[in-house]
């Protein structure tokens, strides 16, 4: 019945002519009358008398058996043969494999990366290199890595002094930053800054073994002690981060002056309460250079350079010139000789007043010992340094001892307080 219902709304149906004459439309079991179209509804034939096909209105419609729509399997062979609409989203590619593609790029990428001869982390380094450090030995040592920068290398090749006292000045600085001493100045706690007092460096004592370079990470260590009454002692221990070579040493005495009148002051009881548990006994790293320096002025100094006036880059934030500063200045006025074929090994430098921003200064040099009379020191060059005003009042004095370039270094040695205790 489906399949005649179908059909005859396709196929050529030949005209009842024969019946209509006398005889009305039967109505036999299974038999469709022809005013019925597919759909069950009367509906006036359009065909004519030459028996042609039978075009309906709605034979396009696809019919319905029981309320379920119906069609001819060869209309559904057509419908599914036919492609698709050409749309914008059926002409983009196929993402799944282009992601797919871009992930296996990746991950052959970081195969090779993770392949890479990398140097060997030591277990005791820290887990951020670049970070701003930690506490560690029991709470009295702090130490900090640095990554040596290609801005930061001299002619050498070889990280410049400069570049070494200011690791050495950072990590002190941010000792007292995570030990929660830190307030308002250049390294002041909460009572030094009740009572305006700033520490000032009184002497630096530095010993070089060896100079990193670039792509270098030193490791820096440094913790403080006591000197005297009024006075604070600290240490500095640099070593390579992947060796655990000592590279450089420094010891260093610091008073308290007062901000405002510019003098040194003694040390409140309350500010050695905040400080002292942090003091360490431990013997200095460096052992003092006590000898007398000689007079140095124009008639003795063998090399001048004057005309030396801070920038505003030079001040720190208790608006006086950074002591890293005057280490430059000082070897401004060493021989071109001994830079171009000696190294920097130590220095003592000796802080005798602050040089503020309308200063003019004079850098001397003389040479002290030149070590061709001494075997047991060939090569060694010291020189005696004076940073003063143009006035005469004097700033700095300083000794710096050379040794040849290119030779084997002096050994390392050293030790922390923890290890030594």
């Amino acid at each position: 019945m489906v399949a005649t219902a179908a059909t005859s709304a396709f196929l050529q149906i030949p005209s009842p002519a024969s019946d209509s004459a006398g005889k009305t439309p039967g109505k036999a079991l299974g038999s469709v009358p022809a005013s019925v179209d597919a759909r069950g509804t009367n509906a006036k034939s359009k065909s004519t008398s030459s028996g042609r096909l039978h075009v309906k209105a709605n034979a396009q419609a696809p019919p319905k058996v029981n309320g379920s729509k119906v069609g001819s399997m060869e209309s559904l062979k057509t419908e599914d043969m036919s492609p698709p609409p050409r749309t914008f989203i059926n002409q983009l590619p196929d993402w799944s494999m282009l992601l797919a593609a871009i992930t296996t790029i990746f991950l052959a990428a970081e195969k090779q990366w993770m392949m890479l001869d990398w140097k060997p982390k030591r277990s005791d380094m820290l887990v951020d290199p670049f970070g701003l450090g930690q506490i560690v030995q029991g709470g009295f040592v702090f130490r900090q890595n640095f990554s040596i920068r290609s801005y930061e290398i001299g002619a050498d090749r070889t990280a410049s002094v400069e570049t070494l006292m200011n690791h050495l000045q950072e990590t002190a600085l941010n000792h007292v930053k995570n030990a929660g001493l830190l307030a308002d100045g250049f390294g002041s706690t909460p009572e030094m800054c009740k009572r305006n007092l700033i520490w000032v460096v009184s002497k630096m004592q530095v010993a070089v073994d060896r100079y990193p370079t670039w792509g270098d990470v030193v490791q820096v260590d440094t913790w403080v002690a006591a000197s005297g009454k009024n006075g604070m002692r600290r240490d500095w221990l640099v070593r390579d981060s992947n060796t655990g070579d000592i590279l450089t040493r420094a010891t260093s005495l610091w008073v308290m002056m007062n901000k405002e009148t510019r003098k040194l002051s003694k040390m409140p009881d309350e500010v050695r309460g905040e400080i002292g548990s942090y003091f360490v006994d431990s013997p200095p790293l460096v052992d003092d250079d006590s000898r007398k320096l000689p007079k140095l002025d124009e008639k003795t100094a063998e090399n001048i350079h004057s005309g030396l006036t801070p920038r505003w880059s030079d001040l720190d934030v208790n608006q006086h010139v950074n002591n890293v500063k005057y280490v430059g200045w000082i070897l401004e006025s060493a021989p071109l000789e001994i830079l171009e074929t000696h190294e920097l090994a130590g220095m003592t430098l000796e802080y005798r007043r602050e040089c503020m921003r309308d200063s003019v200064l004079q850098s001397l040099t003389s040479i002290v010992e030149d070590g061709s009379g001494d075997s047991s020191r060939p090569g060694i060059v010291e020189c005696q340094h004076l940073l003063r005003l143009e006035g005469g009042g004097e700033i700095v004095k300083g000794r710096t001892k050379w040794r040849p370039k290119f030779v084997d270094k002096i050994g390392s040695f050293g030790q922390l307080p923890h290890e030594n205790a």
